[in-house]
């Protein structure tokens, strides 16, 4: 392959774009914050126009100052935050209101109704997926009784709803695309397992005029070309929710093989290979990634606050001038003094899947520092992954493959490699979802073939375990405690 690979990484907080040689290798990257909305208690919202802007500018940024255009960039991949739901006007491209953000609970009472009826079960049958606000199709539902703007173009035949995947597709190529992809479709509750298309009866439950949806196509399809003037006729060759790229981008290839991604959330997938099988309780099932007409599928547990938790720390207490300052003062104590940060901020993911969870911390006493809470903040993400390992009934991964921001805090990977008992890998490229996205543009233009992804190698940091079994099951039990007293709080 020569020339250079192009990502987009739209994620919950910031916008990148990231460029890569022809040994899929990082060499520059841009990266910009957009605003996160929070208008009432449970809701958070962002302006998808915003997010257009913002990812708009770190591709401009980044094609002029290496002098990119279609001569010299192979292909654009795209990976993006999944199961944030943008909607807009299919001919002028208008966005039609807030996009509803997946931590968002604004949907738990219809959910905990749609429970009541006995559904969803069905829904977990065909979809994978467990009825939950997490998802796109009861937001689908919630703007068009609630957004004028939506429902007056859905009844015009108008109304184009998408993952910000189809958002920025539909932006990056003039509005000529409406389409999305399986990883992605397969995380909005609309999308069938079975058939690999949107199911009728979901549409039917939500009320979501099938017209308003886009057209689903394997990872590696050719998506449109980029009509802007900077980066004019390089075509759009892959795109995979952030997760998916990202396991793709671990080279998580074979069934069995796992990854944590530690981000805003948490997300802990296991390949499970070309044969759908139901996940076990508390887990979601969700395609993978197709390719060359195959699909392969995956496990997944969700942990809804990981990073923000730290975020929290930063922004809304001011304990913290960035995040990267945790490391330090988690490790300025000798232990965490009995004090725990549950931070259901947004209802707890896996296994608990309880959206009227809300945050909680405890344990202080006249003694407790700003230290602890840090500590305490880190401990939290490395607890809730240990729940999802669990969740997994007796399954465990021989090595756990990481990446995300919170893979470079030493002290986080070490606690979790002690919680685990196993050895966590962290890989030097810092770029693994923008690089699963990467892989998958390259895949689709041609430019080279699973034989040469699986050579592909970076070096890697590998934490150990080794804190002893009492030490760890008095830590854990403490923090089962901790997280039965946050739940059912709203």
């Amino acid at each position: 392959m020569s020339g250079f690979l192009l990502a987009l990484d739209q994620g919950t907080t910031s916008c990148r774009a990231v460029l890569f040689n022809h040994r899929f290798e990082p060499v520059d990257m841009e990266q910009r914050e957009f605003g996160q909305h929070f208008p009432q208690p449970g809701w958070v919202e962002h302006d998808a126009e915003e997010i257009w802007e913002t990812q708009r500018g770190v591709l401009e940024t980044l094609s002029r100052r290496n002098s990119l255009s279609a001569g010299n960039v192979v292909a654009l991949g795209i990976t993006n935050q999944r199961e944030t739901l943008a909607a807009w006007d299919k001919r002028s491209g208008k966005v039609l209101g807030p996009a509803i953000v997946w931590q968002d609970r604004r949907t738990a009472e219809r959910c905990r109704k749609l429970k009541g009826r006995g559904l969803e079960s069905s829904i977990r049958g065909n979809t994978g997926l467990l009825l939950d606000p997490y998802f796109s199709g009861t937001k689908a539902e919630w703007l068009l009784k609630h957004n004028g703007p939506v429902n007056a173009a859905a009844k015009a035949g108008r109304l184009a709803f998408g993952t910000m995947d189809s958002f920025l597709v539909h932006k990056l190529t003039g509005g000529r695309r409406h389409v999305t992809e399986t990883s992605n479709a397969s995380r909005t509750m609309l999308f069938n397992l079975k058939t690999l298309g949107w199911d009728p009866s979901l549409l039917r439950l939500f009320g979501v005029p099938r017209e308003s949806l886009p057209e689903i196509l394997p990872s590696t399809a050719d998506f449109g070309e980029i009509d802007l003037p900077f980066l004019r006729g390089v075509k759009i060759h892959g795109i995979a929710g952030d997760q998916q790229a990202a396991l793709f981008g671990q080279r998580c290839f074979e069934s069995g093989d796992w990854k944590n991604t530690y981000g805003t959330g948490c997300f802990l997938l296991r390949n499970i290979g070309k044969k759908y099988a139901p996940p076990p309780k508390g887990l979601l099932g969700t395609v993978a990634w197709t390719l060359g007409g195959e699909t392969s599928y995956a496990h997944e547990g969700t942990v809804l606050v990981g990073g923000a938790a730290v975020q929290f720390l930063r922004d809304q207490l001011g304990i913290v001038a960035h995040a990267g300052d945790t490391e330090a003062m988690a490790t300025s104590l000798k232990g965490n003094d009995g004090v725990y940060f549950v931070p259901a901020f947004a209802g707890l993911g896996t296994p608990h899947w309880d959206p009227n969870a809300r945050g909680l911390i405890i344990g202080l006493t006249r003694g407790t520092t700003q230290a602890h809470l840090a500590r305490a903040a880190l401990e939290s993400i490395a607890y809730q992954t240990l729940e999802v390992v669990e969740a997994f009934g007796g399954r465990s991964p021989r090595c756990l493959r990481v990446d995300g921001g919170g893979s470079h805090n030493r002290f986080l990977m070490q606690f979790q490699a002690d919680l685990l008992g196993v050895e966590v890998e962290v890989s030097d490229n810092a770029e693994v979802t923008a690089l699963g996205a990467a892989m998958l543009a390259a895949l689709g233009a041609g430019a080279t073939t699973m034989a040469d992804l699986r050579r592909v190698e970076f070096p890697v940091h590998r934490f150990r375990p080794r804190m002893k079994p009492a030490e760890r099951d008095a830590l854990v039990g403490k923090w089962k405690r901790a997280v039965a007293r946050a739940k059912g709080w709203a």
